[in-house]
């Protein structure tokens, strides 16, 4: 795997290569796969070597190629990985709600969500970990200063910037990449969203959690990261996912025009609640 910084095309050095322990201790990092038996080794090894006090949760969707069996092979040998398996292919959102549940049920304090394919370099860890000290969400960030892609062809750069920008002006957001699932996450602000709203499978769960932290008054920060296009394996992005997340998206901010947004139906559970009590 590259070092971010030591590459030619690299546009900025990832910081810190370990987090201190006060940091790692109480991380988990979420990492779900699927058909990922080439790249799941490599990628927990670079993890742990960032993170060493971490806890990586492998969240498998029942993967064919036996990546599940790979991870269990790891969790034996080392007590800092744990197996999440699910039965079947049900998209990658609902694989890391999936994880978020049980590390938040085990107590994490901070959580890492990152792909499994090599593209999310593991040496940013520590940068992104450190962020939460002043936010509740920290991105990694392609379209910030300092950050960038590589090995991506045209027309994937413009579906990339475009999915972010009609994401990012449709929903009223701040933050410039709004596609990316490199995140880290204080565990209080995790818990406190509605994650049960969130009826998005696939790619477009990026910003829906996002938006969700957006609207539930998230302190939210990005912090420049360079992507790198997996190198072995396929790409899982489809023309599917691309609609979904048009879709998803107008009919988020439909909702809100109607009053039926994130808070609004909060509210109208909280109501539910007292009035239940008060009966």
């Amino acid at each position: 795997m590259t070092e971010p910084g030591t590459s030619a095309t690299a546009l900025t050095s990832p910081g810190p290569t370990r987090a201190d322990g006060a940091l790692a201790d109480g991380t988990w990092v979420v990492l779900p796969t699927y058909d990922e038996a080439e790249n799941v080794e490599a990628i927990a090894v670079a993890i742990l070597e960032r993170l060493p006090d971490a806890t990586l949760l492998v969240v498998d969707d029942g993967s064919p190629d036996g990546t599940g069996d790979i991870a269990d092979a790891m969790a034996a040998r080392d007590s800092r990985v744990r197996v999440l398996h699910r039965p079947g292919k049900a998209g990658l959102g609902r694989a890391y709600l999936a994880g978020f549940a049980l590390a938040l049920e085990a107590g994490a304090e901070r959580l890492v969500q990152m792909d499994a394919d090599g593209s999310h370099d593991p040496a940013y860890l520590p940068a992104l970990i450190a962020g939460l000290d002043e936010a509740d969400l920290v991105i990694g960030s392609r379209y910030v200063a300092g950050g960038g892609v590589r090995d991506w062809g045209l027309a994937r750069r413009i579906v990339s910037r475009g999915g972010s920008l009609f994401a990012r002006l449709m929903l009223g957001l701040g933050p410039s990449d709004l596609t990316g699932g490199f995140k880290a996450w204080r565990a209080t602000t995790l818990a406190g969203l509605p994650r049960d709203d969130v009826h998005a499978g696939g790619y477009v769960f990026q910003i829906e959690m996002t938006y969700l932290a957006d609207r539930f008054g998230a302190r939210i920060v990005e912090r420049p990261i360079v992507f790198a296009d997996r190198r072995v394996g396929q790409s899982k992005m489809s023309r599917r996912i691309i609609v979904e997340a048009l879709v998803v998206v107008v009919g988020l901010r439909w909702a809100e025009l109607r009053g039926r947004g994130p808070r609004d139906r909060a509210a109208k559970r909280s109501d539910a609640r007292s009035a239940a009590r008060d009966a």
